[in-house]
């Protein structure tokens, strides 16, 4: 169709053929996931925004289009303010905006295998208030008017050896069969693609940069499994690996398979599994618990092979880095280069390592005021220059068999500004408060989020998006359950932070029209002994290693602790990667760690 207002007038007359007066557009698929196949692109193709979290109302005469801080400036780039309204979470919700504006006695659609079932339960009570209800799809009516939408991805599963993830497929199913024991059930359904992947120990190219396969499972109470998987995607390696205890079924047998568990008592995790397997479990006479997936803890909890594999994979990915950086300051700052050129150029050197499966993520590539939006996305349309003074920030991160990396520099092109260097300092400072942070067991993420936004607080300045996430071991770049937040509602923020844990450190500050300052490191969370410490504590360990930019760096500002920090940093930066770089590289780089 030749334009998004065509898609959805089209999507419009599909929902009046079916009687429908609204229709919810989430951006995930069947597994809730945040990174999506080509084939569940529906709001990207509806709408034409392309960021990672979003959802879209449609109804006869208005559509809204929801998105939270880090989209502000990015969908009123790339939708259409003639056909659409923007909506902010958390300030407003789909259901609330429901409430207020579904038509009278309306019925508002919504495909039952892309939402969960807490959210139909709140959009089913707000509609109510308004006469309407809330009707499941058996189709997706966008999948009637988009005529050239891809098919599911057919590429095979890969084994991903013990040798890397620290325990074998067999003791992992072994350890969920426990934990049913113990809850006195009989199966688990498993359907978050990385929670499939981690227990099975397989990986696949389903998604793209999240190196999983579309699948469905259910573990049982005898530690033996169904996986739900396409069969022309095993092959014979992948099933000598898997053995006789895990049997595998067409993925479309799933549902019919929910419906033959009557009588058993299934556990369900309300947060990751969507409306309709409650429905097919309830339907078919199981008894269903609500309980977390059993292995989103043990996956968030490295062991110590996983630890050690990410430690090299970030050596690795450090190196590339720097090899990146050293770009920039040599050939980008002469002139020439733009955000898509230099994407380029550090996927490049992150290919050199012969290592990389995937980047981790889309690179924001963004110049000037792009940096300023927060998950940009660089395209033809959009690309800027590389221009003298001005500051240049690059989120990126690599998909190695041993680790996934995510690193973001923001580097000063040319002369930067006094107000440059202020913001880019209270955002080192916030940096350095979080990474030196020592705190107890039991410490939430939201309990820290303080120590990163402090100097900027102090001046009237924030950031709108979260300053940690999880991060899995060659998984998604995205892990729960812990996070470093606000407490906003938005979950995870309140899970105890546990030793082997890995999250981001990346606060930032974004001036609209002018740049974005950001600096993310991946941490670990180790124990830490402390002479006199009456409780068990907690600390960070950076394992992202490259430069930050001295020259952005008001010394005067910083306390001689955190000088202390930056220079035993540095001089660790240049220790580990110095080696592993061409001789003017290093040569650079020992500039570029000098102490302050």
């Amino acid at each position: 169709m030749s334009s998004y207002a065509d898609r959805l007038a089209a999507l419009r007359d599909e929902l009046a053929r079916r009687r429908l007066d609204g229709f919810v557009v989430p951006l995930t698929d069947e597994h809730m996931s945040e990174y999506v196949g080509a084939y569940a692109q529906r709001l990207a193709w509806l709408t034409g925004f392309e960021g990672s979290a979003g959802t879209a109302v449609v109804l006869p005469q208005e559509a809204a289009i929801f998105t939270d801080g880090r989209y502000t400036l990015q969908v009123r780039e790339q939708v259409s303010a003639d056909q659409w309204s923007y909506q902010s979470v958390p300030e407003t919700s789909v259901s609330a905006w429901l409430k207020e504006h579904a038509p009278k006695g309306g019925r508002i659609g919504y495909d039952p295998w892309l939402h969960t079932k807490g959210w139909v339960d709140a959009a089913t009570k707000a509609l109510a208030a308004r006469g309407a209800e809330l009707v499941a799809v058996e189709t997706n009516p966008i999948d009637s008017v988009w005529p050239d939408q891809p098919l599911p991805s057919d590429a095979r599963l890969v084994v991903q050896p013990d040798a890397l993830t620290g325990q074998s497929a067999a003791a992992k199913r072994a350890d969920v069969a426990e934990w049913l024991d113990a809850q006195g059930a009989d199966a688990v359904v498993l359907s978050a693609l990385d929670s499939i992947a981690w227990v099975f120990n397989v990986r696949g190219t389903d998604v793209s940069r999240t190196p999983v396969a579309l699948a469905y499972a259910l573990v049982n109470s005898d530690a033996t499994a169904d996986l739900f998987v396409d069969p022309e995607k095993v092959d014979e390696a992948v099933a000598q690996h898997l053995g006789n205890s895990v049997r595998i079924q067409p993925r479309d047998a799933f549902a019919g398979a929910l419906e033959g568990l009557s009588g058993k008592k299934v556990s369900v995790d309300p947060d990751r599994a969507v409306a309709a397997i409650f429905e097919r479990l309830k339907g078919a006479g199981a008894t269903v618990t609500e309980a977390r997936d059993p292995t989103i803890l043990p996956k968030a909890i490295k062991n110590a092979v996983e630890i050690a594999g990410t430690t090299v994979a970030h050596v690795r990915d450090g190196a590339a880095v720097t090899r990146f950086l050293h770009w920039i300051d040599t050939v980008a700052a002469k002139g020439g280069q733009d955000e898509l050129t230099a994407a380029a150029q550090l996927e490049a050197f992150r290919a050199e390592t012969g290592a990389l499966k995937d980047l981790s993520f889309d690179t924001i590539s963004g110049a000037g005021p792009n940096g300023a939006v927060v998950h940009y996305r660089v395209s033809e349309k959009t690309v800027l220059p590389i221009e003298q003074n001005s500051l240049y920030l690059v989120d990126s991160g690599g998909q190695y068999a041993d680790g996934t990396t995510d690193i973001t520099r923001t580097i000063a092109i040319g002369e930067p500004t006094a107000e440059m260097k202020d913001r880019f300092t209270r955002v080192l400072k916030g940096h350095i408060a979080l990474a030196r942070a020592i705190f107890p067991q039991g410490t939430r993420g939201t309990q820290l989020d303080t120590l990163a936004r402090q100097y900027l607080w102090e001046v009237g300045l924030d950031y709108a998006h979260g300053t940690g996430h999880g991060v899995g071991s060659y998984l998604s770049v995205h892990e729960g359950p812990q996070r470093i937040a606000t407490p906003n509602g938005q979950p995870g923020g309140d899970e105890p932070l546990r030793a082997g844990m890995i999250l981001s450190n990346e606060p930032g500050y974004y001036k609209t029209g002018a740049y974005g300052i950001r600096i993310e490191n991946l941490v670990l969370v180790q124990d830490r002994a402390v002479e006199g410490a009456e409780k068990k504590l907690l600390g960070f360990h950076t394992i992202t290693l490259a430069p930050i930019d001295r020259r952005l760096v008001d010394v005067a500002m910083l306390s001689p602790a955190e000088r202390a920090w930056l220079d035993a940093y540095h001089a660790r930066v240049l220790r580990e990667i110095g080696p592993l770089v061409p001789a003017e590289v290093k040569a650079w780089l020992e500039q570029a760690t000098a102490p302050l």
